[in-house]
């Protein structure tokens, strides 16, 4: 049984501790150190494993089996040997922040809602929250706003480690069904809940708490949360592309949203002018097609899709053979539509691809996708038919 510092004290970063054991894993080609004590948490609970170094050489992993810490090392350590230990504190103090507001989030909603969790994810960039209810925009604001109040109350963190006749008497929040010691951690007034992750020790330490996403999943909710130093983090993206928008537009950052609305409608609008435009354009060229043509094919950088198919759809009764439009350049190849109504496209296209490196399907009348080949072989292959 290995020691667990990070329990005595989650804010410890190193210890002093003798190697147990030392065994090569050739599975994942590392070493596995056993220590008589550590302040390396193990993946457990939705968080990942602490890392840093250990005797001078890099901890890549901790996993827990059987009530040993196992610290995987990229090299030996001769058991017997005194080490120093140090973890990456920065990231455990980020992913306590993180765990701590989880649980305030989550407790404000249990109580609020009676919604549970049901599954949580802390990332190295963002936290997921899976809880079995829905929510208005306006009940996640309320959630927020609670969770930030329990952070400037500044309340203790504290954990304990009841017995079963008084954990049977407790109201905690647990994911699964427990045996053996459980270790509750409460936030006065709002969570109690069974976890073994190590937590800041002051509700203040978790800084702001910010719900930055929510759909819907599962029949419930999934909330995407950023607390601390990864909220600051995240506020300052934001503002840098408020800031840039603003300045692209030439507008206040409070009026960024309406300026990319008219940016929006204006769009629109030519999009609507040069589609009007391409599908007169594309009347005209069928308008001006021989009654005896065989097939016929036009070559275009670009051309709104749904004029694209009109013109093939159109046109493949003008033509005796196929009729058709390349989307597209040499360089990067080209998108087509093509029609017929004399010929079996669908049977067509798989001699068709094979010779201009093309994909692609639809119905025997008509078909779509994508070739490669330059237009001059297009040209030759379509000429050919």
């Amino acid at each position: 049984m290995t020691k667990k510092l990070y329990y005595e004290d989650s804010h410890q970063d190193s210890c002093h501790a003798t190697v147990l054991s030392c065994t090569w894993n050739e599975k994942k080609q590392c070493y596995e150190v056993v220590l008589n004590q550590t302040v390396f948490f193990p993946e457990g609970g939705g968080q990942y494993a602490d890392t840093g170094s250990l005797g001078g050489v890099n901890v890549l992993d901790v996993q827990e089996r059987d009530d040993i810490i196992i610290h995987y090392t990229d090299a030996e350590l001769p058991p017997g040997t005194e080490v120093d230990g140090t973890i990456n504190y920065k990231e455990r103090f980020s992913k306590m922040q993180q765990h701590t507001g989880e649980h305030i989030v989550s407790g404000i909603v249990h109580r609020t809602f009676g919604y549970d969790n049901v599954g949580f994810h802390l990332g190295q960039e963002l936290v997921t929250m899976d809880f079995n209810g829905t929510f208005t925009p306006e009940q996640l604001q309320q959630v927020e706003y609670e969770a930030n109040e329990a952070v400037v109350r500044n309340l203790p963190i504290v954990v304990i480690y009841p017995s079963r006749e008084e954990l049977d008497q407790l109201d905690y929040r647990s994911k699964k069904e427990l045996t053996g010691q459980v270790r509750i951690v409460e936030i006065p007034g709002y969570d109690v809940c069974a976890c073994c992750a190590p937590h800041v020790k002051l509700t203040g330490e978790v800084g702001i708490i910010r719900l930055i996403d929510a759909v819907k999943y599962k029949g419930g909710t999934r909330v995407t949360m950023v607390c601390g130093f990864r909220a600051l983090k995240d506020y300052r993206m934001k503002e840098d592309n408020v800031r840039e928008i603003s300045r692209l537009l030439s507008a206040r950052p409070e009026e960024s949203a309406q300026a990319v609305h008219r940016l929006q409608e204006e769009a629109h609008m030519w999009k609507d002018k040069l589609v009007r435009s391409q599908t007169r354009a594309m009347e005209q060229i069928l308008d001006n097609l021989p009654d005896d043509v065989e097939n016929y094919f036009i070559f275009e950088e670009d051309v709104d899709k749904n004029v694209a198919r009109r013109f093939a759809d159109e046109g493949k009764g003008k033509c005796h053979g196929i009729c058709g439009i390349f989307l597209g350049n040499d360089t990067d190849g080209y998108r087509y539509i093509l029609g017929s109504e004399s010929i079996d496209l669908k049977a067509f296209s798989k001699t068709f691809h094979e010779a201009l490196g093309g994909k692609g399907g639809g119905k025997p009348e008509m078909i779509q996708g994508t070739v490669s080949g330059s237009e001059e072989m297009i040209r030759s292959y379509m000429e050919s038919v």
